[in-house]
């Protein structure tokens, strides 16, 4: 099983598929990945040798910011954003959506679970 940048990719996937679990890289920077390194995609991890690991390591850590570091600076973009109180830092803070979409319905994943309003009910009288 190799491990790259801290996670376990799954032995048995193909190599393009299994770079993708790393946080950071997708489907076409694992393609991309290896195109540069001559590894046909088509091979599966636990086909690979140490030396083809590290060079896929080796080409990770000077190319792209993947994991912890890549999370690092989205939550850190998204506290800046917070700190300067334009609007979408108030988005955030809100927890709406920030890029402009629809929020009378739809948007349940970034708001939650719809939650029923007690006592809103209109009293006759």
């Amino acid at each position: 099983m190799a491990r790259i940048s801290g996670v376990d990719l799954p032995s048995k996937k193909r190599v393009e598929i299994a770079l993708a679990y790393l946080y950071g890289i997708g489907f076409t920077r694992a393609k991309y990945i290896c195109q540069k390194l001559n590894i046909a995609p088509e091979t599966r991890i636990f086909q690979l040798n140490e030396d083809q690991v590290s060079r896929i390591r080796g080409v990770i850590d000077s190319e792209f910011h993947v994991e912890g570091d890549l999370r690092r600076e989205v939550s850190m973009n998204i506290k800046r954003l917070l700190d300067l109180g334009c609007y979408r830092g108030l988005r955030h803070r809100k927890k709406l959506p920030v890029h402009g979409q629809r929020t009378h319905t739809n948007a349940r994943t970034r708001k939650g679970r719809a939650i029923a309003i007690a006592g809103k009910k209109k009293v006759t009288r």
